[in-house]
């Protein structure tokens, strides 16, 4: 019973401190959800092109890099970087 109890209050500190993220960026659960989606898959995307760089050096001589700067950027712009 006590290990129920434990996982119900991690839950709730969980949940308690995703609402807490959600308001400090100003979003809903959907919209962050969209918004972290797409950053991980521009990220993902970028880290092919690198791979795919460093074995054939003429495809992608800029593309992880123009994509990381853009996504910083992005984050700067929202202040989710410090």
């Amino acid at each position: 019973m006590k290990v129920l109890e434990e996982s119900k209050k991690q839950l709730s500190g969980i949940i308690k401190e995703s609402k807490k993220h959600f308001e400090d960026q100003n979003e809903s659960y959907f919209e962050h959800l969209k918004i972290a989606s797409k950053i991980s898959f521009d990220l993902i995307s970028a880290g092919l092109m690198a791979i795919i760089h460093a074995f054939i050096p003429a495809w992608f001589q800029t593309g992880a890099s123009k994509k990381i700067i853009k996504l910083y950027d992005y984050l700067q712009s929202k202040k989710r970087v410090k």
